[in-house]
C-alpha cells in the first residue's frame, strides 16, 4: 500500500496511525476493503467497508477456502439461513439490496457460489 500512497505524495505514517486507529475495534486479521480519497492539497480521507462475504461464509462453515470447482464438485460445506441471516445484517450497509430478505438472496448466492450448500 505504500507505493500507491507514497505515488500521490501522501503521509504514509499519518494514514497508518488513522488505519489503526479505525480498526482497533475490529477482529484480528479480518480483511478490511478501504476506499482511500486524495485531495489536491495532498491530504486525504478514507471509508472502510465490511468484510467481504466470502470471508463471513468461510467463518460460518469453519473452512478455509471454497471449492475449487463449485456446482462439480459435492458440496463441501453448509451454512444456515440463520447464519445467512447473521451474515445478511452484517453486509447490509455495503450490499445493493432494499431490505433484509434481498440481502438474504445476495449472500446465499454468494455462499453456492463457493460450493456451499444452504440449509
Amino acid at each position: 500500500m505504500g507505493p500507491a500512497l507514497g505515488q500521490h505524495g501522501l503521509n504514509i505514517m499519518e494514514f497508518c496511525k488513522a488505519f489503526n486507529a479505525k480498526t482497533q475495534q475490529m477482529e484480528p486479521n479480518s480483511p478490511v476493503p478501504v476506499v482511500i480519497t486524495v485531495y489536491a492539497d495532498r491530504t486525504f480521507s478514507f471509508e472502510m467497508k465490511t468484510p467481504p462475504a466470502s470471508y463471513f461464509l468461510k467463518k460460518a462453515a469453519k473452512k478455509d477456502k471454497g471449492s475449487s470447482e463449485p456446482g462439480k464438485s459435492p458440496d463441501i460445506a453448509k451454512v444456515t439461513w440463520a447464519q445467512v441471516e447473521e451474515i445478511a445484517k452484517a453486509k447490509m450497509v455495503d450490499l445493493n439490496a432494499n431490505d433484509i430478505e434481498a440481502a438474504k438472496k445476495i449472500i446465499a448466492g454468494s455462499a453456492r457460489s463457493m460450493g456451499y450448500t444452504v440449509v
